[in-house]
This record gives C-alpha cells, structure tokens and sequence, in this order.
C-alpha cells in the first residue's frame, strides 16, 4: 500500500472514529436528564409517572419561589427542586426540597459559599406539612434556625424528605430514605442553573429530632454514598438512635403521635415485614388514615398518650409486635452508631426530654466514639421540642469553627450517663421552665430612672399545653440600688416579695405559636435608704405585671420569652418615709421589661 493510500486509510479511520464517537455522545446526551422548569402552580409537587434517568442527586425540574422566614428576615434567594434519591431499600425516588442562598455576598477570599443542608424534624405526614410548603406560607416551626444559618452567609438546602410530592408516600423515620435525601439535594442544587453553589464548596449538616436522625444518618452514609462530599461537620440533636427504646418510651406517652407516624412511615418502606392491614384493626387504619392528613401541632395533641394496641386487631401491644422478628428488624434497621461518622460531631440532647430518651443518647455517642468519631456532646436543661431551639447557636458556631478549620472539641472522656429529669410520661404535655434566668427591669415614672434587677433572679413555670394554664413564680433576692433623689445619688435597698404564684394560660396552636397570657404578683418594699434600714416599707397591694406573649414556639430558644408594658404601684406604708417615697415611686404607667431564657448548657 502507498504511503498516500495509507495516510487516507487512517484518516478514514479517524473520521470513522470521530463520528461513532459523536453519535455515542449524542445517544449519551439524549438518554441523559435535563432539568426542566417546572410549573409555577402546586403541580411541580407531583411524583413523575416514572423515575427519570441519572445517578442519585439527579436534578429533574426547578422554580424559582418565595418564602417567608418571619418579620424582619431578608428573604433569601429560592429555588424549590425535584430530584432523584434512593430509598432504605434500594429503589430510586424523587425527593422535593428548598435551595436557599443569601442575597447578601460571600467574601471571596474565604472561598466559596459554604452549604448546611438543614435536616427538619417532624412536620407531619400530609403533604401540606412539607417545609417547602410551610416556608413559602411563613409558617415553618423551624424557621428560626434557617434563618440564623443564612444570617452566617451559608447556603441552606432543606429536603423535604421522601413522599411530599403527589402520588407518593412517606417513609417517615426511615433512616437510610432520609440520610440519602439530605445528602442528594446538595448535587441537585449545585446543579440549579445560576445558583452560585460549587461542587466543592465545604458542607456541613445540621438536624434535631428526625432531623437529628436524618443528619446522623447523613453522616454515617457520606463516605460511601456521597464520597466527594467536602463534609466538614454534623450538628445532630434529639437523636432517636435506639428505635426499640425510643419506641417503648413513646408507647402510651406524650409523643405516641411519633410512634403512630413511625408505624405509617416504616410501613410504607417495609411492607413485607411491617404488614400495617394485617396487624391494623378497622378503627386503627382509620385513625392511621386520618393521621396521614395532619401536621405535627395538630397530631400531637390528638394522639398523646395513645397506645399501638389501641389500633391494632385483638389490642396487640407492641412488646408483642416486637416479638415478631422481621418487625423488631425493621426498627433495629433504623439503629445509628453502626458506623462512624468521619466528620466531627456535635451532638445535643435536653435532659427533661420527655419524647426521647436520653440514655439512648448517650449510649449512642459512647459508639460513635469507640469507633473514632470526634464528639462534642452538650446536656441542655429542657424537654425536647425547646431543646431544638436553645442549641441552635451552639450548633451554629460548631459549624462556623469546622467551617473555619479550628480545633475540634471532643468530649468523649466523659463516661458518666447523665440523669434524666423528664416530667412523667402519660400524663399533660408539661413544658417546664426550671429556674430559667430572669433578666429584668422597672423604668420608675417619676423618677425618670431604671432599676435593674439583681443577675441572679429567676423564674420558674409549668406550662401545661394539655390544660392550657401556667403556673410560676418569680425569684428575686434582696439587692441594693442608686436612684437619684432630689438631685444626690442614694442607695437604697428594696425587696421583691411574690404575691402567690404567678396563673395564666399557656397555648400552642396548630402552626406551632405559642401563647402566654398571665399575671406575676408581687409585692415591692424598700428596706433601706442612705444606709438607713427602714425595716419594711411596703406596696399596700401586690404589683401586677401582665406576662403576654404570641409568637413561635422557637422563642423557647437561647433568646427566651419577653414580656414588656406598664403597670401601677400602689403607695407605701410601714416606715417614716412611706408618703415621701410614695410621692415618689406610686402611680400608673411604670414601665417593666422581663426576659427568661434557658440555662446554659453542659458538657458530657
């Protein structure tokens, strides 16, 4: 063959070879998914009439959307998503979620934007309760912690886990379902068209409750499912690492509302070993039915202290149905600490959790770090659902300084399993305040002044959200101030005497608002002027201060309840200088402001 034969031989061949080569990319580029803008109206919720093609985190459609994360909260950037996910046993899903990301700029020299993705907790089995739903109402119960990881300039990717979109249903505490769909819908956003978002940006996850479940379970599953993930942390509360405890404990209690939704939600993943319409009487699938139509606020209420064998056929318990293996593995399934999270971990539980059992807590971060897992796990004072809110900054600094690349607090020398102190269970839903500091404050009217109560002042409640009443009382020790009196600066000493308990009513409604009406009676006496002890000049009638509050439930966080207005002073009476300082400090329209917020954590 010719020199010249042989040249166009292997010029054909190469054209050849172009050419498979573009078709191949063409039939690669055609089988492939891309993303289409979906519709603007509630049908982008719908569950396509078949899994689309691609890898897990798959975007299939986006829109840009609205939501409304409360008063005076710049609204982010947002996009709401579908995209494809797997579930615990394998078989791909579509997930929906939110993508949001700050209209403020990341500094450039810090790299590119850091990603949370936020793990909610329990919102409810309906669709309606799905977070992208409630955020874009501004109803959202967490819409206080997404707000304050957007303040820090991090984007924030909320899934709404599987079985929000129509046609599809919940797995609702299926850990491996959720753990996916927190990690995907960060390969699904980067590919949201002008996001911003880079594949390599550092992430960090952050959950409580389910959601603690969902992050934990996030992070166990990062290394191998999502293993190009630059994962820097994982803030986790309220953990239910224990199924059989957490399931025991929630039979018959506060939060069986969590157990009905679980017994829906593993059904729906796992219908052959947890076969709901054998094991459900006719009036238990009703009442699971009707479940299915509600949010958390309103399920709570209306099926605490339920039993399982309240729905089942013959009363079954569920220690029966834990008898039963492929049920007891359905739960032991959902079980955490298996593997390690090679993140560092910042794990949080309250004490008086009354949903959650804290030993199981506990147990679960002795596992993680048996197995090299860095934790850093914090004991705070109060049941379950303000707990979520009270770490929040903690959990938010933890994830600024893993962010940051500073040094990782472990905690895992301290063995001791901490005490419980829930309120019983089977009884009202009590949230107690358990001498939560009081900061607080009188502007004296006439007196043009302000008198700061002592630091060490408290205030301690039971709100009983069952009965709706509240009932408290105020804590405060004698102390010593300077008020200006005719011109010359005068110490003087005054005691605040409470006039019974402080009474009122305590609310939370469907949305999760919170509602305080009460009143604080106290009787105010000044025991000392210039040095001189009057003994006891004292208000001829208690003061009333009206405690009235309304907002969301995550005021029960590191912010705590405030309450402000006027009130009257009554006069004095009891020393020489009662007319004098009645003259002075009575009459209406002397303004006070208070503020209880939690205890701060500890370190276990």
């Amino acid at each position: 063959m010719s020199q010249r034969s042989s040249f166009m031989s292997r010029s054909l061949a190469s054209l050849a070879l172009t050419a498979v080569a573009a078709a191949a990319a063409t039939t690669m580029a055609t089988s492939a998914v891309a993303a289409t803008v979906g519709p603007a109206d509630d049908t982008f919720f719908t569950l396509p009439s078949s899994v689309p093609a691609g890898s897990a985190g798959t975007l299939v459609s986006y829109r840009e959307t609205t939501v409304n994360l409360g008063d005076n909260v710049p609204a982010p950037k947002a996009w709401n998503v579908l995209y494809k996910s797997t579930d615990s046993v394998g078989q791909s899903n579509v997930v929906s979620g939110t993508v949001l990301v700050p209209n403020t700029s990341w500094p450039w020299w810090k790299g590119s934007r850091p990603v949370v993705l936020y793990a909610v907790g329990t919102h409810g089995l309906a669709t309606e309760c799905a977070p992208s739903r409630q955020m874009a109402k501004g109803t959202d119960y967490e819409n206080a912690n997404i707000a304050a990881a957007l303040a820090e300039g991090y984007a924030v990717l909320v899934t709404d886990y599987q079985g929000y979109v129509a046609g599809d249903k919940s797995t609702y505490l299926a850990g491996m379902s959720q753990g996916n769909a927190v990690l995907d819908i960060f390969k699904a956003a980067v590919a949201v068209p002008n996001v911003g978002l880079k594949a390599n940006t550092k992430v960090a996850i952050w959950g409580f409750s389910q959601g603690g479940q969902s992050a934990a379970w996030a992070g166990q599953l990062q290394p191998t499912y999502a293993p190009t993930m630059k994962l820097v942390g994982v803030a986790a509360g309220g953990i239910p690492g224990d199924f059989i405890s957490s399931a025991l404990n929630l039979d018959g209690n506060l939060g069986a509302a969590f157990l009905a939704s679980g017994v829906v939600g593993l059904g729906n993943q796992y219908p052959n070993k947890l076969p709901i319409d054998l094991i459900a009487s006719a009036a238990g699938k009703a009442e699971l039915a009707k479940l299915s139509t509600k949010c958390v606020f309103e399920a709570l209420p209306e099926y605490q202290n339920k039993r399982i064998s309240d729905y089942t056929v013959g009363g079954i318990t569920l220690t029966d149905l834990l008898a039963v293996p492929n049920i007891a593995a359905v739960l032991t399934e959902q079980d955490l600490g298996k593997s390690k999270i090679n993140a560092p971990l910042y794990q949080y539980h309250g004490q008086a959790d009354q949903f959650i059992p804290l030993a199981q807590a506990f147990a679960l971060k002795q596992m993680y770090c048996s197995q090299g897992t860095k934790v850093k796990f914090d004991l705070y004072p109060s049941e379950h659902i303000s707990t979520q809110f009270q770490a929040a900054p903690a959990a938010l600094s933890f994830i600024a300084d893993r962010i940051a690349g500073r040094t990782v607090p472990n905690t895992c020398s301290n063995t001791t399993v901490p005490a419980p102190t829930a309120n019983p269970g089977g009884g009202n839903f009590v949230v107690t305040l358990d001498k939560w500091p009081l900061t607080a404050s009188v502007n004296l009217k006439t007196l043009a002044q302000t008198v700061t109560l002592p630091a060490a002042s408290s205030f301690t409640a039971d709100a009983d959200i069952t009965d709706k009443t509240l009932k408290g009382q105020l804590a405060v020790p004698d102390f010593e101030t300077t008020i200006t009196l005719f011109g010359i600066p005068a110490k003087v000493g005054l005691r605040i005497t409470p006039a019974g308990d402080t009474t009122g009513t305590a609310e939370l409604d469907t949305e999760g608002q919170l509602s305080i009406n009460g009143t604080a009676k106290a009787f105010i006496s000044v025991t000392s002027l210039l040095g001189i002890n009057l003994g006891e000049c004292k208000t001829t009638a208690p003061v009333e201060f009206p405690l009235n509050f309304k907002g969301p439930v995550s005021a029960l966080g590191s912010g705590g309840l405030k309450f402000s207005g006027t009130t009257t002073f009554p006069t004095l009476s009891g020393c020489f200088f009662s007319a004098v300082l009645s003259t002075l400090m009575s009459g209406s329209g002397q303004g006070y402001s208070f503020q209880v917020a939690p205890p701060a954590p500890t370190a276990n």
